[in-house]
């Protein structure tokens, strides 16, 4: 946790000042999945749900988000939020009828529904079919603030970030995400406790819908279009992957996680189809060997040389002194 917080602490002045070093919108990129992993691994880390459909609610606040910013004079924040309820709404009508689940069977659940999201978006009018919505506009901040050029526009997404992930940490580690992680550990003892398992998973899954929905707002306004991509399953694949290698269950985790595998697609996008090889091969590695990913080998080796040296300290205090 130390570790967390302490290279927390220290990304936030690189990131003020990476748009002088760094392309602009593949920082908004990283910035969007930041929050689009964290939103998945309150899911999966924090409550022991696999999602295998995390896209519809990106994909469908993309959507959303942009088709208010077309016809509606809406301001671009109020857009973005009412992405993310709509996601957060949908994710409790999907919630309520997978939650009982669990397992492989909530993951096909979900699976089936993001299939049927995919389709209705498909068939819309609404959203361009195959050829998705173009020519997003981004009205202005608070109805105020000219957000058009993108080194402006990305301490709007870094700010929304900061905060999701703000929320996220507040979530985790308040008296809610203590039961939350204990229906994970041992439901059966939850539930004779006096607490609703199914309600309180509930609460994460839509929760973790509503973060997804914001970061999928974000997307669309950072491009300017939504596609059928947003909403298809590579996308919820990529999620689990950023998840499973930052690391499970931990705080910076999902923000590494979602940084590595951003810019190596980035790298890789001249080479094809070597981009999706490439991610198949580190999720195979990190699966096999490194279990708890980045972050979490990382917070296990400090647990480690903090153990050694209070074993040393022990040791040394024990030794009886030697007189002459």
């Amino acid at each position: 946790m130390r570790l967390s917080l302490f290279a927390a602490l220290i990304a936030v002045p690189l990131l003020l000042v990476a748009p002088f070093y760094f392309y602009s919108v593949t920082l908004m990129t990283i910035l969007c999945f930041v929050v689009f992993a964290c939103s998945f691994n309150l899911l999966l880390g924090y409550s022991g749900l696999l999602c295998f459909g995390h896209a519809m609610f990106f994909g469908g606040a993309a959507y959303i988000t942009g088709h208010l910013l077309k016809t509606t004079p809406l301001s671009l924040e109020l857009a973005i939020l009412c992405g993310g309820i709509f996601s957060g709404l949908l994710g409790l009508v999907i919630g309520m009828l997978a939650i009982r689940r669990q397992g492989i069977q909530f993951a096909m659940i979900t699976l089936a529904f993001s299939q049927f999201v995919y389709f209705i978006f498909l068939q819309s009018s609404f959203t361009g079919g195959e050829d998705g919505m173009q020519a997003i506009p981004r009205n202005a901040l608070f109805g105020l603030f000219d957000v058009s050029d993108n080194s402006v526009f990305y301490y709007v997404v870094l700010a929304v970030t900061l905060v999701c992930v703000f929320v996220y940490y507040r979530i985790v580690h308040s008296p809610y995400g203590e039961v939350l992680k204990a229906v994970r550990d041992n439901q059966p003892r939850v539930e004779s406790l006096g607490f609703d398992p199914e309600r309180v998973k509930l609460l994460a899954f839509v929760l973790s819908a509503t973060m997804a929905g914001i970061a999928g707002g974000m997307k669309a306004t950072v491009y300017q279009f939504a596609t059928l991509t947003d909403a298809s399953w590579p996308i919820s694949a990529e999620v689990i992957l950023m998840t499973l290698l930052g690391g499970l269950g931990t705080l910076t985790g999902p923000i590494f996680g979602a940084g590595i595998i951003i810019m190596l697609n980035d790298y890789l996008a001249g080479f094809g189809e070597w981009a999706l090889i490439s991610q198949g091969v580190i999720l195979l590695v990190v699966i096999v060997f490194f279990r708890r990913g980045f972050v979490g080998e990382l917070d296990a080796l400090a647990r480690y040389l903090r153990g050694r040296r209070a074993a040393t300290a022990t040791i040394d205090a024990n030794k009886p002194v030697q007189t002459v």
